[in-house]
């Protein structure tokens, strides 16, 4: 048995970096900048005592990421659990959270749902939400409107909810438990009742379904794999919570990101209006530039590999700083500028990289680029309602964002 390995007396590890720089909320934390030059592998100290490796070069992290000796199975010894993680929980953890056969086994029973042809087939259905969410915007006019819950969660909670069959009513409810799981504040014991909750509350759908299997993900799952015998009753509901969690939190936050980044870049914002076959590459960097994900992704080694001359034995741990590597100025030029004609923003590694890579990328650039299209040409004079020193920031969750967006216009 291999655990992680205890702090070295006297050395102990600073906490992994996670606040943004004072005054520039858009920023990762600056201590990635400096690791990154001077110490790119390097060890972090995990709340439970122990260390970890953090890595915060590109190269090393595509490197690790890439590996399949660096597992990303969450009950393997060493590996370096937080609460997005689940902790120590092992119930129901997912596919992302296997490692091959198991993990491609599962994963490719729901990668046709998201393929680039099926996703772009939504984008009408997707211009239509969008549109109906502005319209209520504007009836608006005249007033201070929220925009993460006018547009930035209603936007991808809708299509998520319409393409696995979750009634769209229930929203409200994983949304504040898929918060609480996120959150990095939060007591231990509050943030397992969410997960108790969010596993019952699935349970419950998957056996609705399982009693009428309608034209959606999730009862394609039930009447193509469970029926069969592929997959169980809490497989079902394991993918549910994934796709679930994943398929509006992470976008939405985006969402709210890219529009405030835009309105305090008006120069950016009128080059995209005038030449709206830019808005693709645009999100590319716009999931660049913000690196939503600024705890991870993690993985433990299976055995003794070395990266840039360190050596990483089997059992322990390593974070990978996306953000970090996605600021990266060898690869990036001028990594901390927006540029929203970067030419090659579509390297990032937002979305991770290897077989893990988000399993939804098509489906979130989709909804980004219909939603910052359409603010960008119904909203023209959109602006912040309030200072951005009084904006909201997520800093106290796993995946960056708004908690608000007071917009005007």
């Amino acid at each position: 048995m291999t655990i992680s390995p205890a702090a070295p007396a006297g050395t102990a590890p600073e906490p992994l970096p996670v606040q943004p720089p004072s005054g520039c909320p858009f920023d990762p934390p600056a201590a990635f900048g400096t690791l990154r030059t001077e110490r790119p592998i390097s060890k972090i100290s995990l709340p439970d005592g122990s260390w970890t490796w953090l890595a915060t070069r590109y190269s090393d992290i595509r490197a690790i990421l890439g590996d399949l000796r660096f597992s990303s199975d969450t009950t393997l010894h060493g590996y370096p659990l937080s609460g997005m993680t689940g902790g120590g929980n092992t119930e129901n953890r997912g596919f992302i959270r296997m490692d091959p056969p198991e993990h491609t086994r599962l994963r490719r029973m729901v990668t046709r749902e998201f393929m680039v042809k099926r996703v772009e087939a939504l984008r009408p259905e997707i211009q239509r939400l969008t549109d109906e969410l502005c319209d209520a915007m504007e009836r608006r006019t005249g007033e201070d409107v929220d925009l993460i819950e006018a547009l930035a969660l209603p936007v991808p909670s809708l299509v998520i909810s319409l393409l696995l069959g979750v009634p769209y009513d229930d929203h409200d409810v994983f949304q504040r438990l898929t918060g609480t799981l996120l959150s990095r504040t939060v007591p231990d014991d509050e943030r397992e009742a969410a997960r108790v909750e969010l596993r019952d509350y699935l349970d419950q759908l998957v056996t609705a379904k399982e009693a009428a299997p309608g034209d959606d993900i999730l009862g394609r799952l039930i009447t193509e794999q469970q029926r069969t015998g592929e997959i169980s009753h809490d497989d079902v509901a394991a993918f549910a919570a994934l796709l679930l969690i994943a398929g509006h939190e992470t976008t939405a936050n985006m969402i709210g990101l890219s529009a405030l980044t835009l309105m305090l870049d008006p120069g950016s914002a009128e080059r995209l209006r005038q030449e709206p076959g830019l808005i693709r590459g645009a999100v590319e960097e716009l999931l660049r530039f913000h690196s939503i994900i600024r705890n991870g992704p993690r993985r433990v080694a299976t055995a003794d590999i070395e990266i840039d001359g360190h050596l990483i034995r089997a059992g322990e741990g390593v974070v990978t700083a996306v953000p970090s590597a996605n600021r990266d100025e060898s690869v990036f030029a001028d990594a901390d500028r927006l540029d929203v004609c970067r030419p090659n923003a579509q390297h990032h590694v937002a979305f991770g990289y290897g077989i893990h890579q988000c399993l939804g990328q098509a489906l979130a650039r989709v909804e980004l680029q219909v939603v910052i299209g359409t603010l960008l040409r119904r909203f023209p004079a959109l602006r912040p309602a309030v200072p951005v020193e009084e904006i909201p920031f997520r800093t106290d969750m796993a995946i960056y964002g708004c908690h608000a967006l007071p917009v005007t216009w």
